[in-house]
């Protein structure tokens, strides 16, 4: 559904990444992870048409998305960061006025999720809370039924209620529907009930794509300690690992085992071994580094 091929984009000297690529497959729901300054929202750009890369391409559909066929852009839903209305209008007011513009348009998604908010068709959007104005924001653009959704920072002004709400008829509706979702959130908590595949990025590269069902079956956070005048190494295939007062800290995907005849072979002395596995928020921290 979507290709990215060895994009390079620069804000003035400053390198955002260099060669990046990767893929998304048609009814997957993917999350693009990563820390603040990573280039989530420049990835969103790109893959919206509104930013052109240094170099490489974006091909969603098979089309390269500057010169896309206007009616097939059409398959793209886009949510862009801030959730923007036209808060004069009411809920009724808005519906209609959106759907002129989509021959596709399918009125009752809309109106199921405006009924789950418990909100009146003629209730101003200006007399709303936040977290209900990001709701119609996201009924507006189900409502189009797209082929592919675009969701920047779709949590936006949720609570907690609203979230697990949406998160529930998102997943339910893309998943009955055949639909392909690249999302991005603050909240990995969320991304976790949500998304099929994640990736990670860390700054100016992919660190992983992969199911989330198997980042967390494989992934683990090991601790021990180590003996007096001992000392840890550097490693392949160990991310971030802390040492306070010998007390050692690292995630990595080989299992305990391997892990432990990796020390022995290097000569660490250590005691108090242990594994846990993690959820996704923990395996982000682990993997990206806590700063």
């Amino acid at each position: 559904m979507i290709d990215c091929i060895n994009l390079t984009h620069y804000y003035g000297k400053r390198c955002i990444y260099e060669n990046l690529s990767f893929s998304v497959p048609q009814g997957r729901i993917l999350g693009l992870l990563g820390k603040n300054g990573t280039g989530k929202t420049t990835t969103i750009n790109i893959l919206s048409g509104f930013l052109k890369p240094r170099s490489g391409e974006c091909r969603i559909f098979g089309q390269n998305i500057i010169d896309m066929n206007p009616e097939l852009r059409r398959d793209i839903g886009l949510l862009i960061e801030g959730h923007i209305q036209y808060s004069f209008m009411t809920i009724r007011q808005i519906e209609r006025f959106y759907a002129r513009f989509y021959p596709q348009w399918d009125k009752n998604v809309y109106y199921d999720l405006m009924s789950m908010l418990k909100v009146a068709p003629n209730q101003r959007i200006s007399r709303m809370s936040c977290g209900q104005r990001s709701q119609v924001a996201l009924g507006l653009l189900m409502a189009q039924n797209p082929k592919l959704l675009i969701l920047d920072d779709f949590s936006l002004g949720l609570d907690p209620g609203y979230r697990r709400l949406f998160i529930d008829y998102l997943r339910d509706f893309v998943k009955s529907s055949g639909k392909t979702v690249f999302l991005t959130s603050h909240i990995i908590q969320d991304m976790e009930r949500l998304i099929d595949d994640c990736i990670m990025m860390d700054y100016g590269k992919i660190i992983l794509q992969m199911p989330v069902a198997e980042l967390l079956d494989k992934y683990r956070q090991y601790i021990f300690k180590l003996a007096e005048n001992s000392a840890l190494p550097e490693m392949a295939d160990v991310y971030h690992p802390t040492v306070i007062r010998g007390n050692v800290e690292l995630g990595s995907f080989l299992d305990a085992d391997e892990l432990k005849s990796r020390l022995v072979a290097k000569g660490v002395a250590f005691e108090d071994f242990s594994s846990q596995k993690v959820n996704l928020e923990d395996a982000f921290i682990g993997l990206t580094g806590k700063y």
